[in-house]
């Protein structure tokens, strides 16, 4: 019997973390909501009106003797920019933050260890600005934000935006990737 965990992430548009790692072998499921902020049960409009205090999130339920904690933590670093604070692409605000919400000790000291070790190796040249924080909630976000990508892979936001980072998944994870997703 499958063992399930859960790892919670924000990087910008949750749209697009969950278009990426969806696509992952060993993830279950991913969910988009909200995290970080102090308002119970916040709407999407709340959220970015920027008075929750809550970022964009996703809950990833993943199986770990499938993937681990740890290349979910190297697939997230990978695929936004965690040196720009409040903002991704084109989306600005603190709900568009980088952050990790642990769950537990285990999954904080491996985010602090990941965040520490890119910072030894210089990976960015800017200082990395990613939140790293105990899961306080989660609240799911509306129906329409869930598997948005997969639904309206056609709209621009989706083909300029959500797109590179999935080439940019195929490119540096391939083989973690599912194979009905592979080129």
């Amino acid at each position: 019997m499958e063992k399930l965990e859960n790892a919670y992430f924000a990087g910008g548009c949750f749209w697009c973390t969950e278009a990426v790692f969806r696509r992952l072998e060993g993830v279950k499921e991913v969910v988009t909501g909200f995290a970080g902020g102090d308002k119970e049960n916040p709407t999407y409009e709340e959220v970015v009106s920027g008075t929750t205090g809550h970022a964009e999130a996703i809950k990833i339920v993943f199986d770990p003797s499938i993937i681990s904690y740890e290349t979910l933590l190297e697939v997230f670093w990978a695929v936004h920019n965690p040196t720009t604070l409040n903002k991704q692409d084109y989306d600005v605000g603190r709900e568009y933050r980088s952050a990790i919400f642990y769950a537990d000790d285990v999954q904080k000291e491996k985010a602090l260890a990941s965040k520490k070790e890119l910072e030894e190796k210089k990976v960015y040249q800017d200082p990395i600005v990613t939140e790293i924080s105990a899961l306080g909630a989660f609240y799911t976000a509306e129906e329409y934000h869930q598997n948005f990508y997969d639904k309206n892979k056609m709209s621009p936001y989706c083909l300029y935006i959500i797109d590179p980072k999935i080439e940019k998944l195929l490119e540096k994870f391939g083989s973690k990737v599912k194979k009905e997703y592979r080129r």
